[in-house]
């Protein structure tokens, strides 16, 4: 199946199938909020290990959640973003953090 171009997933190692399902599936907003029991250096951490950000765009995010009570994270399909919640929450939860992520259908 020939998916236009603006809607295709350009990961050369993902099989058709699931470059197709996922650039098909609607987009979710993956939200982090604020505790205040999670270390500020911890949840930095998070962002660039699980969701591949920068370290000054982490440190932003961090900032945003942490004087604003929530932020967006990334946007993915949302099978992706499930994924990178679950895996979040997981490894917050082994650390004993309560570290909190969310989802949102993007509009």
């Amino acid at each position: 199946m020939d998916l236009p171009k603006d809607i295709q997933n350009t990961d050369p190692l993902a099989s058709p199938d699931v470059r197709s399902k996922t650039a098909l599936e609607p987009l979710y907003r993956v939200l982090i909020h604020n505790d205040d029991v999670t270390p500020y250096d911890y949840v930095i951490v998070v962002l660039i290990t699980l969701f591949k950000l920068s370290h000054e765009l982490a440190e932003h995010i961090t900032w945003v959640a942490h004087t604003r009570g929530v932020a967006r994270v990334v946007t993915r399909p949302r099978s992706e973003a499930q994924r990178l919640v679950k895996q979040a929450h997981s490894v917050a939860r082994l650390d004993g953090f309560p570290l909190t992520f969310s989802l949102e259908p993007e509009d």
